[in-house]
């Protein structure tokens, strides 16, 4: 969760911070859209935040800041269409059981919950499943408050260009204070975990992502056992386990062991490969079905920084093993696995699998150890693949390393150009990644 403390906020991991000129806190569009006007009135830069779950800069302003946590309100279900209306800072943890209410659910989610909607779409935040668009494909409209003091309705027939843009816009358009989501029928997941040899994974991993609705896997640096995970909906009742089984295994295994090992490798770095190859030795079988926002969603307590990228799903394979070797070569202290997920394509201009079937490649360095070398290595390893950074992960990449990549940049900066003239809503991220 982010902080706002003694005029100083912080992000969820407490390494991105900044010193707004005020903090607003709307509870409607209404007090949100005069909170705007007045930033605008005063000649203020303004930045909205959600859960401030983002790795980078994107929410940091010496500006005004809307903080959307008071925005949180289901706004309207329609049963008939599965669609529902959400402000902008509904969390996702708190959304799941909502849509369950009605008998809906979201078609797929990450493993993360803790981020606003109106955030996690900004970001092109995603889950598993090459039949699965990333989050923001499952906006069917979006109110956006703009500098102007506008308030668009935004979908396929009204101003589609503005809602393709909106739908993955780095806050950089203005404020989204609502949105529609594309819901389905509620379902029940069944998630299968079990450790496999990588060579083996990879070596059949077209034949695993499309034989399964979702498939993921996890891998260790300094070893060669894939943590593989498949997950398969039904219209069954779920059957969930018992509550101390599955704290047992989130708690103690995936938190608390994780965080030990990781605070001896911080300690004595020279004992990382051990750790890591301890750590995939005790990886075991384990099963969940359940409700499908208890599914998706993992407890992550050990703190860590990250950066992710998506690349053509055809590479996958060859980034894989360029990463791990790269670790191996220059024996670097990296306590935390590489993280494989794969998406289908969808339309959203900023979009990280815009036009393209993707698969994401995650990596992660523990709180208080040295990162950037490691990142830096990875990224100029995905440049090779026309790799997109997650934006909401760390990144090196700037305007002129990114237009290339999108084939609609020209078309979002052209809303962009349309909808905030003035640059209301820009900040260093904004204009490091998308330009002045």
């Amino acid at each position: 969760m982010a902080r706002a403390r003694g005029g100083v906020w912080t992000n969820w991991t407490g390494d991105q911070r900044c010193a707004p000129s005020s903090v607003v806190r709307p509870g409607t569009e209404e007090e949100l859209v005069a909170a705007v006007g007045r930033a605008v009135a005063e000649g203020r830069t303004v930045r909205a935040v959600g859960a401030g779950h983002s790795f980078t800069d994107c929410a940091c302003t010496d500006g005004v800041m809307i903080d959307l946590s008071r925005m949180q309100r289901v706004l309207a279900v329609d049963p008939g269409r599965c669609r529902v209306t959400v402000q902008g800072g509904a969390r996702l943890h708190a959304l799941g059981p909502q849509l369950a209410a009605h008998g809906l659910a979201l078609e797929n989610q990450g493993d993360v919950d803790r981020q606003s909607i109106a955030g996690a779409i900004a970001t092109a935040t995603h889950g598993t499943g090459a039949r699965f668009p990333n989050l923001a494909a499952q906006a069917a409209g979006l109110r956006l408050v703009t500098a102007a003091g506008e308030v668009l309705d935004l979908d396929e027939d009204a101003d589609r260009d503005a809602y393709l843009a909106s739908r993955v816009s780095l806050g950089a358009l203005g404020v989204v204070s609502a949105v529609t989501l594309q819901c389905v029928p509620a379902y029940t997941l069944h998630r299968r975990d079990a450790p496999e040899p990588l060579g083996d994974v990879l070596e059949r991993l077209d034949e695993h992502v499309d034989a399964h609705e979702h498939f993921e896997f996890f891998v260790f640096p300094y070893t060669r056992t894939a943590l593989t995970r498949r997950t398969r909906r039904s219209a069954a009742e779920p059957s969930p386990p018992p509550r101390w089984r599955r704290l047992l295994q989130e708690e103690v295994v995936e938190n608390a062991g994780l965080g030990l090992a990781c605070r001896a490798g911080r300690r004595l770095p020279r004992l990382v490969p051990a750790l890591d190859r301890l750590i995939a030795a005790a990886m075991s079988s384990a099963e969940v079905e359940d409700v499908s926002h208890r599914v998706y969603a993992t407890r992550r307590a050990v703190r860590f920084t990250e950066m992710e990228y998506a690349i053509p799903r055809a590479h996958a394979r060859e980034a894989i093993e360029r990463v791990l070797a790269l670790v191996e070569r220059r024996r670097l202290p990296i306590l935390f696995p590489l993280e494989v997920r794969f998406s289908a394509a969808d339309d959203a201009f900023l979009s990280t699998a815009h036009a393209r079937e993707s698969c994401y490649v995650a990596v992660h360095q523990y709180r208080g150890m040295e990162f950037e070398a490691y990142f830096r290595a990875v990224e100029a390893i995905m440049d090779d693949f026309g790799g997109r950074p997650h934006w909401g992960k760390r990144h090196y990449q700037r305007a002129a390393t990114l237009r290339e990549r999108y084939p609609r940049w020209d078309a979002f900066q052209a809303v962009r150009a349309r909808l905030d003239p003035g640059g209301t809503f820009a900040n260093d991220y904004t204009r490091r990644t998308l330009g002045a």
